[in-house]
């Protein structure tokens, strides 16, 4: 069933929900989701509602509107939209009564990793109705993103970038031409605990 890949029972004093104003005190462990025909490489889900994902199938999309998401935030970038997706996301989401955020990010001049798109993405959260989706293609920029919003609402960096690590951080092998990782670039700051590739 389509249904048990995505549901995902919260363990008692383990359920978080990053939608409520208020502090955060500790941050659950992601649960890894089943991707299959779903998301495009890795999905997880952090407390009781937030999702951050790889690219969604229709099906997903579908399925998560059923889970209680009312927010999509893409931080893709129009080329890989029409390039790769083989369906209108954005027509999609509209239709399902769902709200769409558009934050496309690359790490260039024209889409850069920048502390509004945080603080964008952080608006989106606070102002969601029900539960929330970041996505971009393998969950690798929106590992970042959701790495420095946890950063942002008070989480130790260390229990953050573990969080994010846990999804699709990756922070060990790639670094921007500046010679920052995308979190440090969402934060405006340098993280020394952050994994630096050698050079």
């Amino acid at each position: 069933m389509v249904s048990a890949a995505l549901v995902v029972v919260p363990r008692a004093g383990v359920a978080q929900q990053f939608t409520r104003r208020g502090p955060i005190a500790a941050v659950p462990a992601p649960v890894i989701l089943d991707t299959t025909g779903l998301f495009l490489d890795r999905a997880a889900r952090v407390g009781e509602d937030i999702f951050v994902t790889g690219q969604p199938t229709e099906r997903a999309l579908r399925e998560l509107k059923t889970q209680g998401v009312t927010t999509v935030v893409n931080l893709r970038t129009p080329e890989e939209m029409t390039r790769n997706v083989k369906f209108d996301e954005p027509a999609l989401v509209a239709s399902l009564g769902m709200q769409y955020v558009y934050l496309p990010v690359r790490g260039n001049d024209q889409y850069p990793y920048s502390p509004a798109t945080l603080t964008k993405f952080a608006d989106a959260v606070s102002n969601a109705k029900g539960k929330v989706l970041l996505h971009c293609t393998v969950a690798w920029r929106a590992s970042h993103l959701w790495a420095a919003y946890l950063i942002n609402r008070g989480i130790p960096v260390d229990s953050a970038l573990a969080n994010a690590r846990a999804i699709n951080l990756m922070d060990d092998h790639r670094m921007g031409s500046n010679g920052r990782q995308p979190i440090e670039d969402f934060l405006d700051r340098t993280l020394p605990t952050l994994g630096h590739p050698p050079h």
